[in-house]
This record gives C-alpha cells, structure tokens and sequence, in this order.
C-alpha cells in the first residue's frame, strides 16, 4: 500500500470521487471484506461488491487475501493507497497549463505551475516505483508574517534573486550525464479560516 497515488486516468477520478465509493476507498486503508463494509457504510453486500468490483476494476484497490468460510470465499481486498489526489492529466486538453500567458504576479498562473508540478511528480513517482528507486525531490515549507505589502514586495524580489544567483551557479549546459531539475518557488497569503480576525482578502501572489 502506497501512501499516496496520482490518478491521472479520467475513468479513474471519476470512480474516485463517487461519494460511495470515496467512503469504501477511506475504510479500506485496512483490509475489508463487502460484508465487513456493509456492516460500517450501511448498504447491502451486493450493492458494496458492486462498487468494490468498480473500484479494483480502475486500481484502487487490490485484493490481499481469500478466505474460505463455509462454501464461500470471502474476498479481502485494501486501497493501493492511503491517500489519492487527482493530476490535471486527467481533464486532457482543458487542464492548466502554465505555458499559457505566464506571470509572476498571477494567482491562476501559480495554480497552474502546481497543476503542471501534480502532473509531472506524479508519473515520476509511478516510475520510480516501477523501477523500485527512490525519486530525488526536495520541498520547503514555511510561514512569514509581512509587516506591509512592500516588505511583502521586497521579500519576493530578494528571493527571486537569490534563486536566479543559485541557479546560474549550479546550472551547466554542457554538463555529460546532467538531468535537468525543475525549480518552483512560490508566495501566497496563508488561508485562516479558523480565525476570522486573522483572515484577510488575497491580493498579491508571486511565482
């Protein structure tokens, strides 16, 4: 069981985001059965093996083990994951893509950089586990409080200085055997919905 999986087939997502089949998917982070889940989710075995068969059907869940009971074979089956997010693959051709009216200052555009980075870490990820390698990333992940909108705007052009300096240092062209990275770094307001003191409107954010 993985502990997260990107479902990039629109068949898939559509099957994932079935309310019935999204509560099966949440109870088989343990090995059930449909008469174990029937018992939890309140719905007919029938009714359960029919979304179960759905669910294995797209490669949501596996099957782990049979056990004989009487003259019947109980089937165990648990998620292939214990979380799921769907990659903007799985729209085709009205996913978002960044290469379409780039800026730095857009919220859309920065939404659309973390669709691209779903997509592109996501069939990395199948293919490492495939070939049973660990996939090199490195993610950073921190909160700063602006006193003001300009030290909010002096901090971003600071940072994208110092990452154009860091990458025009490490970057070589010509380098045998080199594989490119790609580098994202973004800034935008915290959602607090917990704190409506707290909340304020987005107007500012920076990729």
């Amino acid at each position: 069981m993985h502990e997260l999986a990107v479902i990039d087939d629109p068949a898939a997502a559509g099957v994932s985001l079935d309310p019935v089949r999204a509560r099966l998917l949440a109870e088989l982070a343990e090995p059930g059965s449909a008469s174990s889940l029937a018992a939890k989710v309140g719905l007919p075995r029938q009714k359960i093996n029919y979304h179960l068969r759905t669910l294995e059907h797209h490669g949501l869940v596996e099957l782990v083990e049979e056990r004989r009971k009487g003259n019947m074979t109980e089937r165990i089956l648990q998620a292939t994951a214990s979380s799921y997010v769907i990659s903007p693959a799985a729209l085709g051709a009205v996913a978002p893509d960044p290469e379409r009216a780039p800026d730095r200052l857009s919220a859309r555009w920065l939404i659309a950089v973390a669709a691209r980075t779903v997509r592109e870490v996501g069939d990395l990820v199948r293919g490492a586990t495939t070939a049973g390698k660990r996939l090199a990333t490195f993610t950073i992940d921190g909160e700063v409080r602006f006193a003001s909108a300009s030290d909010r705007a002096a901090f971003a052009e600071e940072l994208a200085n110092a990452v154009t300096a860091l990458v025009s240092k490490y970057h070589d062209e010509t380098a045998p055997g080199g594989r490119p990275h790609r580098v994202v770094v973004a800034v935008h307001p915290s959602a607090r919905t917990d704190d409506p003191a707290r909340a304020e409107t987005p107007r500012e954010q920076t990729t």
